[in-house]
């Protein structure tokens, strides 16, 4: 078997870096990258409109099929190179061909994240707004939420919350992984589920709430005939564990070579399933109590469940615990995607992480005031998703299983499992399954709009 060590030195990257100090920390940072408000606002309605159990269980084999090969690819290539896209592309390419070409496709994924990133900043800034107009109780007493949520989503309508946003940002990436990102995800996180199980609760006993239950977990056998939900399912697998050759490959660069990253794996996806199913019961069982039809996107968060809450004893309560929680997921999953060209500015610029933090967050915040209103982000999110993001996964996995190698792939995988993987079964998924898997996400991204 190569010396994959050999082949990292001789790639010149940089071996000393940031790392998370826990294993725990490490999957929670993990699993608040994977968790954000598109699995709040998408897979609710999703698990509704395609099939309610039907879909769930389809979901979880693309979880599984898919969405673990990934994880685990992405993370294991991050730990190899002990670098971000850019860095760990130049590493394959310099592995397979003596030439670090591979960096030039690594800005791909780079670009993607930051894309992103910037398009969520957006979102994180209404969150903001409505937590605030939550507390002070303007929210509760404004009885047209559509015409409240079209001001603030216009041309410069929310610039205040929307710059507090960036300054949270900043203030947690400027302290790096360990002290900043590991310390945030392991509290935040932990809060987010606990709040969530709390709205579930409620939802439980408000009156009429069994409708909710039934349309999302109605099994109808039928629907497993229905190409469409094989379709949107793993979409949401794909698109939910935060595969794209960018996040959860930053992560993987920031971890100690002996921790477990088959373990670390699982986890991330068991968690990611779980905050999907929570938040699912959590919202429609109340919007059905209500007398509203499943949503989803942002007139879900900023609409419908305001309405929810309006009309619920102790509403203003729950919509505290609400909008906390949304914050909580969109601020780890943000801070996850502005990594990654934190990371690229920091490795490949040699810049002190004070400046490349400083660099990305005030260029971003200025580009993001310009896609303030709603149309035009949810058109700049769209071309990201759709187009950018699945080509940086295909290109990982690409680099990670083909260009490097099986056996680089596989001790790079083992390095620290207390149970090894079989190479031969867990190859051949994550080579060709997870490889077409990522390609059919690629095309019907392009042809069919699916994201």
């Amino acid at each position: 078997m190569p010396n994959s060590a050999g082949r990292l030195n001789n790639s010149g990257l940089k071996l000393k870096r940031d790392t998370f100090r826990t294993k725990f920390g490490f999957i929670w940072a993990c699993v608040g990258s994977a968790v954000g408000i598109g699995t709040v606002w998408m897979f609710p309605y999703r698990l509704g409109q395609h099939g309610g159990a039907v879909f769930l269980i389809e979901y979880i084999i693309f979880t599984v099929l898919l969405g673990l090969p990934g994880v685990i690819g992405e993370m294991a290539f991050g730990r190899a190179m002990k670098s971000g896209p850019i860095g760990a592309f130049a590493g394959a390419t310099k592995m397979k061909f003596n030439y670090s070409f591979g960096k030039f496709l690594g800005v791909i994924p780079a670009l993607g994240a930051l894309c992103i990133a910037i398009g969520y900043s957006v979102v994180v800034g209404w969150i903001i707004r409505f937590l605030a107009s939550s507390i002070s109780g303007e929210l509760l007493q404004r009885k047209d939420k559509v015409a409240l949520f079209a001001n603030i989503s216009g041309d410069f309508g929310n610039v205040v919350s929307h710059l507090v946003g960036f300054l949270i940002i900043f203030f947690i990436m400027i302290f790096g992984i360990s002290n900043g990102i590991e310390k945030l995800n392991k509290i935040l996180m932990p809060l987010f589920f606990i709040l969530f199980m709390i709205l579930a609760i409620k939802a439980a006993v408000l009156p009429g709430s069994f409708r909710g239950y039934t349309y999302l977990f109605d099994f109808d056998f039928a629907e497993f005939l229905e190409p469409q939900n094989w379709i949107y399912a793993l979409g949401q697998a794909f698109f939910s564990l935060s595969l794209a050759g960018s996040g959860t490959l930053i992560y993987g660069s920031y971890l100690k070579d002996d921790e477990d990253i088959i373990y670390c794996a699982k986890n991330v996806a068991l968690f990611d399933v779980l905050a999907g199913v929570i938040a699912a019961l959590a919202i429609i069982p109340a919007m059905f109590s209500f007398g509203l039809e499943s949503q989803a996107g942002p007139s879900l968060l900023f609409v419908a469940m305001p309405q929810v809450f309006a009309g619920m004893p102790f509403g203003r309560f729950f919509e505290i615990i609400f909008f906390t929680a949304i914050l909580f997921a969109a601020v780890t999953s943000i801070i996850n995607l502005f990594e990654v060209p934190i990371e690229g500015l920091q490795a490949n610029l040699k810049l002190p992480r004070s400046l490349a933090v400083t660099i990305v967050i005030a260029t971003s915040a200025l580009i993001s005031l310009f896609i303030e209103n709603g149309e035009t982000v949810g058109k700049w999110m769209d071309i990201v998703s759709i187009y950018v993001i699945p080509l940086g996964t295909l290109l990982a996995g690409v680099m990670f299983f083909w260009v490097c190698g099986s056996d680089f792939a596989i001790e790079n995988i083992n390095k620290g499992a207390r149970k090894k993987l079989n190479s031969r079964w867990f190859i051949l998924l994550s080579k060709y399954v997870f490889i077409i898997g990522t390609l059919i996400i690629f095309v019907c991204g392009l042809f069919f709009k699916i994201s």
